[in-house]
């Protein structure tokens, strides 16, 4: 699979930035996350903890509060739309509504 992570208009990685930025353990099940992704498609996904957001928004749960939000093109792509931790309720509909934004830029 095809596996896209969100980039900014200057090149940035948000998806992967957001990753480094976390401590060791999680980063590394993050990007194991990414591997699984590419390995594997839409199976992998059967082995994640996921859950839909949206219409076509879904989210991947590790390592306790982390979330990576994506967008399943089809069968062969997936892009990685925003990662965040989990919060509170306000916190948590800015975190879709930017994941909303993203996907709509792709579509």
């Amino acid at each position: 699979m095809n596996v896209y992570t969100y980039m900014t208009s200057g090149g940035k990685d948000l998806i992967r930035n957001y990753l480094d930025n976390l401590p060791k353990n999680e980063s590394a099940e993050g990007y194991h996350i990414i591997e699984l992704l590419e390995r594997y498609g839409i199976d992998g996904l059967d082995t994640l903890n996921t859950r839909q957001l949206d219409q076509k928004i879904w989210e991947i749960k590790f390592y306790r509060h982390n979330r990576i939000m994506y967008l399943l093109i089809d069968q062969d792509n997936i892009y990685l739309l925003h990662a965040c931790k989990k919060q509170k309720d306000k916190a948590e509909k800015f975190e879709l509504e930017t994941a909303r934004k993203r996907a709509k830029e792709i579509l």
